[in-house]
């Protein structure tokens, strides 16, 4: 007996693309019913009789190559005054009592160590002064 071999198998050169589009048809019917379950985030545009009060400008507390403290008040022209940290954070919360939005820049020397400066935030921090920043001279082009 001789066992005939078919060895007539074809070539498959087609994709099936039925299941393709039966995976198709399931995601675009979850995708129907989830849609209108989404809720679209909410816009609070600004009216026109409002009224923005000018923000407060900042205090900037400057600290020198020595390590002394010094604070400008960019709203008042003046050269920047010395004064001792108990002064200065008695300074602050009397700003931030009465304006709560009143911005605090630290302006470290260049050559200052930097744990000078985070002594400066570290004690503002401690004292709940809120609004801090660092500022920085912006490199010339």
């Amino acid at each position: 007996m001789a066992f005939e071999r078919r060895s007539s198998r074809r070539l498959m050169n087609q994709i099936n693309v039925v299941p393709y589009i039966d995976v198709m048809l399931v995601l675009l019917v979850i995708f129907m019913v989830t849609a209108p379950m989404i809720n679209p985030g909410q816009i609070e545009l600004p009216q026109v009789g409002r009224s923005l009060a000018p923000s407060a400008a900042p205090v900037e507390v400057i600290i020198r190559k020595t390590g002394a403290l010094a604070v400008r008040e960019r709203n008042e022209p003046g050269a920047p005054r010395e004064i001792t940290r108990g002064e200065l954070v008695e300074l602050l919360k009397q700003k931030q009592a009465r304006n709560p939005d009143q911005a605090v820049v630290i302006a470290g020397d260049k050559d200052v160590r930097y744990e000078e400066v985070v002594k400066v935030l570290d004690l503002l921090q401690a004292q709940q002064i809120k609004r801090v920043g660092l500022l920085a001279k912006p490199a010339s082009l």
